[in-house]
């Protein structure tokens, strides 16, 4: 193990799947698998444990699933001691699976057909603070499931701590337009987009982007379809 490495939790209940994602992430100097489990239950007592900078979680498991055991990993009230940052990693891309593993907290969503180097550079992603959805899971699948109808905007109270350019700028960010890309459009540098970024998501007490995104549609910034 290299100090420093990114400490990482395999959860799948696939001995195979666990040894061969294990043999992928030890194969890099600067990640390390520093356990497995075969169960949602046995990974949060394995997350107490071991303290893993990333879990991969898989979704359909016994005992307790992916979805629940996300839930209950990234919930400050159940007293892990850290928190670590969960990639909902399986063969399932339904729509519905997407939403819900955002809405359970998680940071990152890849399909277990995905190359190695994919899944390290996944790793990475979600261990530095980023959000990652696997490519072709769309801000489209997450207009599909969002459960209620879109409120006014001008209605929820956290929104009105934003300023005008914050909303424009969490309205792109729904849209999934990256810092350059709501930079071009806005026409300002890409420093005060990550600025306003980073304030939008210390407003409304949102961890990454992924959140902002389910926020932004549930709350109407963004109109499905539109």
């Amino acid at each position: 193990m290299t100090d420093g490495a990114i400490k990482v939790l395999v959860v799948d209940d696939q001995p195979m799947i666990r040894m061969g994602i294990r043999a992928i992430l030890d194969s890099h100097d600067d990640i390390t698998v520093a356990g497995d489990a075969a169960d949602g239950r046995a990974a949060l007592q394995q997350a107490r444990e071991l303290r893993p900078d990333v879990v991969l979680m898989d979704v359909r498991m016994p005992v307790l699933d992916g979805l629940a055991a996300t839930r209950e990993m990234l919930d400050p009230a159940k007293g892990l001691p850290v928190r670590p940052r969960v990639m909902m990693l399986t063969t399932f891309d339904a729509d519905h699976y997407v939403y819900a593993a955002l809405r359970a907290g998680a940071s990152g969503f890849l399909l277990k057909d995905s190359g190695p180097d994919e899944l390290a550079a996944a790793v990475r992603t979600v261990a530095a603070g980023d959000a990652l959805l696997a490519p072709g899971i769309t801000q489209r699948l997450i207009e599909r499931f969002v459960e209620a109808a879109p409120r006014d905007p001008a209605t929820h109270p956290l929104l009105r701590k934003l300023t005008e350019r914050e909303r424009e700028v969490l309205a792109l960010i729904s849209r999934g337009l990256s810092n350059r890309e709501i930079a071009d459009s806005l026409v300002i540098s890409e420093q005060t987009v990550k600025s306003h970024v980073s304030r939008v998501l210390q407003k409304l007490s949102l961890r990454d982007r992924v959140q902002a995104v389910v926020f932004g549609y549930e709350n109407g910034l963004v109109v499905p379809g539109r």
